[in-house]
């Protein structure tokens, strides 16, 4: 059996609960595909987005309605190492994907916050060519542990109740979408599939990250091992992290908005005692 046939089969059978068949779970759950879309599969070379595109092949073998897919891969500027580990690992997994190329790396190199920049750039160019290819979703490799992270790093550091939603629609492109197909799929069965098929893939391969490696381990990863160390004492504490954005009890918030709405708690409090 041909490499890429077992690495297949793996996602079939001994990967099909922990990975295959949450990826069709979110997709029902959010009711992220419809009939006729075209998505564009965003590759970044990493092991997330590269599972993804494995899923969408899966997924597109049993079509029980019609939608297309394109492998979209953009490369911000990745030393030549990275960048043949990417193309290796594209024709490794037979991915026929179409290649950018951009100089983001370039631009964000010397600014204070590169990972925002870096991540809003990336999205931008990333829904201009889904829009060229004439796409109306493009799809993310944002995993479970990627959400639950995000949640805290709100309350933490951001003073607010916010999560990673699973799709959206764009606010500058008309008619297109993103999704995130991942969003039930643990990060630690992703490597646990990694290792099984001894695959490797980039890790990060940001040249600005690697030039200030010391100076900042940057919030995410906080967040990551304050995790790590709550889950030792208590595994359910991802679940529980996440279900505390799926079932708001409005009537326990002292302050919500919607837009720009803005309700207080004390709007009718006098009127339920009428």
């Amino acid at each position: 059996m041909e490499r890429v046939k077992e690495i297949e089969h793996s996602l079939q059978k001994k990967f099909r609960k922990s990975i295959l068949n949450r990826f069709v779970m979110a997709l029902n759950e959010y009711d992220l595909i419809r009939p006729n879309d075209k998505i564009a599969c965003c590759i970044s070379g990493g092991k997330d987005s590269v599972l993804m595109a494995k899923l969408f092949q899966e997924i597109k073998r049993h079509n029980k309605f019609p939608f297309e897919v394109e492998y979209l891969v953009m490369d911000p500027g990745y030393t030549p190492e990275n960048r043949r580990l990417l193309e290796e690992n594209l024709a490794l997994l037979e991915i026929p994907a179409t290649v950018f190329e951009t100089r983001i790396f370039t631009h964000v190199e010397n600014e204070k916050n590169p990972c925002y920049l870096c991540a809003r750039q990336r999205r931008g160019w990333l829904y201009k060519k889904a829009a060229e290819l004439g796409c109306n979703k493009i799809a993310l490799g944002h995993h479970f542990d990627d959400v639950t992270e995000t949640i805290l790093m709100g309350m933490l550091y951001g003073g607010q109740v916010q999560t990673m939603m699973p799709k959206l629609h764009s606010q500058h492109f008309k008619g297109m979408q993103l999704i995130r197909p991942l969003y039930f799929v643990r990060e630690a069965d992703i490597l646990h599939w990694c290792r099984y098929n001894d695959l490797h893939f980039l890790n990060c391969a940001c040249r600005v990250t690697e030039k200030r490696a010391g100076e900042d381990a940057g919030k995410r990863q906080t967040v990551k091992q304050l995790l790590a160390t709550l889950r030792a004492d208590n595994p359910q504490v991802d679940a529980n992290v996440f279900n505390s954005v799926t079932g708001v009890n409005l009537e326990t918030v002292i302050s919500w908005r919607k837009g720009d709405e803005v309700h207080h708690f004390l709007d009718d409090y006098e009127e339920e005692l009428l």
